[in-house]
């Protein structure tokens, strides 16, 4: 396989961005969009109060946030909108293309594979594996399905450093193994189990069952609190086990179907 965009040369960070605190970074794509947003409505300039009132943080936060990267505001003026997209966008390393394979090629491998949102973060996939043979050979927004065998070949060949894992829970550690060992330092997994990494490499984890775990949570305190009786909806699984029943505080369990 030969790629018509060779793999761009590999460079240390040029910039003083290591330092950066961790809560900082997963803030900076939210400025980004939301700078990226203005510039494209017109706005030159942006107060900071403006600025994180639209990130959804508090303006001292944005301060500091922005401090650690050397931007400061111009009292009575803001920030200028399009020197800090250039600026956050080149300590989020935008400026250069970071290349990724996604293993697992199922519904949500085909979704990831044909979103639209990853070249404005400075990323591309270039590559697409999984083990089922009956997937293989596929074409995939533009890509051919590769057998999980080729990973370590892949990564060398098209520069790959981040992989996206989109398995099932049962085999993401097997998968997240074999992208390490191929080479890849960072894994961005949707699997919702824990993953465990040699150091060196970053993991970031994608728990959609958690986060709607979370909301659900929320959900059913807001509506103790408003005095409303919710309807729970149990599994079957745990309906069998004796979990839930009618009567119990006013909760009606039903069977999802």
């Amino acid at each position: 396989m030969t790629d018509p965009h060779p793999a761009p040369p590999l460079r240390a960070p040029r910039d003083g961005t290591r330092g950066v605190p961790d809560a900082t970074v997963a803030r900076l794509p939210v400025y980004l969009r939301v700078l990226t947003g203005l510039g494209e409505r017109g706005v030159t300039t942006v107060s900071s109060e403006e600025l994180a009132l639209a990130a959804g943080v508090g303006s001292a936060t944005l301060r500091k946030d922005l401090s650690h990267l050397g931007s400061y505001g111009v009292r009575g003026v803001g920030y200028d909108v399009g020197h800090l997209v250039q600026h956050v966008g080149r300590c989020l390393g935008l400026a250069e293309e970071w290349r990724v394979v996604i293993v697992g090629i199922g519904s949500l491998g085909h979704a990831l594979a044909n979103y639209g949102g990853f070249a404005p973060l400075g990323t591309r996939v270039v590559a697409l594996v999984d083990s089922d043979p009956s997937v293989v050979g596929e074409q995939v927004a533009g890509l051919e399905v590769q057998p999980a065998e080729r990973i370590v070949r892949l990564v060398s060949e098209l520069g790959v450093r981040i992989a996206v894992l989109a398995v099932p829970a049962a085999s993401a550690q097997a998968a997240c193994d074999a992208v390490v060992a191929a080479g890849i330092t960072s894994v961005l997994s949707f699997a919702p189990v824990e993953l465990q990494v040699p150091a060196g490499v970053e993991l970031r984890r994608v728990d959609l069952s958690t986060e709607l775990g979370i909301l659900a949570f929320r959900e059913r305190r807001r509506a103790a609190a408003d005095g409303e009786e919710p309807v729970v909806v149990l599994p079957e699984t745990l309906v069998a086990a004796g979990v839930g029943g009618r009567g119990a505080r006013g909760v009606h369990a039903e069977v999802a179907r």
